[in-house]
């Protein structure tokens, strides 16, 4: 059995209650993979009152999402979405189309 590297790396730094997120998504996202990244997100917010995100996405090498992987991201999106202010996205150009179609 072949098995491909999938999954995110994250930084987090913060300033008071502005937060620099950098997100590299690699392969096929999973919904393992949000299980793991999801609490790391909820926690580092849930510690400030109304939190500021800025975030650089590294799209370079991801290939997609299983099914239920893409609603995980779209339910994490509603959850903080107005959290963010802004979002930068590098990386492949239908994939950039594709999430800013998504993210607006």
């Amino acid at each position: 059995m072949t098995s491909k590297r999938h999954g995110f790396s994250i930084g987090i730094e913060r300033t008071g209650e502005r937060f620099f997120l950098v997100f590299k998504a690699v392969g096929r996202l999973t919904h393992d993979d949000y299980e793991e990244i999801t609490p790391l997100i909820d926690a580092a917010l849930s510690a400030v009152e109304r939190p500021r995100v800025n975030a650089l996405v590294d799209a370079t090498e991801l290939e997609g999402w299983e099914s239920r992987a893409l609603w995980d991201d779209c339910r994490l999106g509603l959850r903080h979405g107005s959290a963010f202010d802004k979002i930068a996205i590098w990386g492949d150009r239908r994939w950039q189309e594709m999430a800013a179609r998504i993210g607006s």
